[in-house]
């Protein structure tokens, strides 16, 4: 028996190109993220700093240990910042790609629209569209079947958390148009 009857290759048509231009490598990925961490600690230092980092009579003031934990997060963060300006395989080797970034933005723009439009639909619309549109658009589903989905879904998500539960969640005009 050959090792073609033993294993089914089944190939996803919507894979990434291996051939897709690099758009970042490792080494600029991780400079970025300690700068960012690296201001993080800088700015929660400062804050718990401000309100305290002594002990006084009662025990430690309030940003004694959050401006300690700062502490620790700045020199990781430092220490990930001169790891990565010496690594020279992180330079050349890619982070992302074209297409690899492409497939991230088609479920990070929509998902950050989503939080966006809660704000202001309430989170059973929002739900509705999110879903309805990640079907439609991503999944390529029949619009009454991505339609019908969503309206199930929310449907559920209502009764379990208003009804049921009787959570509070977002809820917009919809919501205050039907007396909810």
């Amino acid at each position: 028996m050959s090792n073609t009857d033993l294993e089914i290759v089944v190939e996803d048509p919507t894979a990434p190109d291996d051939e897709s231009p690099s758009v970042a490598n490792r080494r600029s990925i991780e400079i970025v993220v300690s700068l960012l961490l690296l201001a993080l600690a800088v700015l929660l230092g400062y804050d718990n700093w401000r309100t305290g980092i002594d002990w006084d009579s009662t025990g430690p003031q309030p940003g004694y240990f959050p401006f300690y934990l700062s502490v620790i997060l700045g020199g990781a963060s430092l220490y990930g910042l001169i790891a990565a300006a010496l690594s020279q395989q992180a330079k050349t080797e890619t982070f992302v790609t074209r297409a690899q970034l492409r497939r991230v933005m088609l479920v990070f723009v929509p998902t950050a629209l989503f939080c966006l439009a809660t704000q202001f639909l309430g989170i059973y619309v929002a739900s509705f569209a999110l879903i309805a549109g990640f079907m439609r658009w991503i999944g390529r589903i029949a619009w009454w079947k991505s339609l019908l989905t969503a309206f199930v879904f929310t449907a559920i998500m209502f009764v379990t958390f208003d009804v049921a539960f009787d959570v509070i969640m977002p809820k917009g005009p919809l919501e205050a148009a039907l007396g909810r």
